[in-house]
């Protein structure tokens, strides 16, 4: 494993030992790769995935445009589904580029967190 590597999972660590997600406010996790972008919802109590969304499907645009989209459809689904406030988990990556777009557009669909 890379060192880059290394130092995010354990950031991930200490941010997950502060985190927890329930039914009504799930843990909204941001993943990404070099070419695509994924968000989920996870009930960490049952250790159940309620909703993920990954921008494979749409290849038009900037990564960053693409992850706006993934964050507004993650918080329509969200939205759908009762759920309006959730816990931000930006799983050790830094908050800027794909991770806040992500977050700033969920935020603007109606997702609270």
């Amino acid at each position: 494993m890379q060192r880059k590597e290394i130092l995010r999972k354990r950031r991930h660590q200490k941010i997950r030992a502060k985190l927890s997600g329930t039914a009504e406010r799930p843990r909204l996790v941001v993943n990404r790769s070099l070419r695509s972008t994924y968000a989920s919802l996870v009930d960490d109590v049952t250790g159940k995935t309620l909703i993920t969304v990954s921008d494979l499907k749409n290849t038009k645009g900037s990564k960053i445009e693409r992850a706006k989209a993934v964050g507004e459809e993650l918080a329509k689904k969200a939205l759908e589904m009762k759920i309006s406030t959730c816990v931000f988990d930006r799983n050790g990556y830094k908050y800027h580029g794909r991770v806040q777009a992500i977050a700033d557009s969920a935020r603007e669909t109606g997702l609270k967190f």
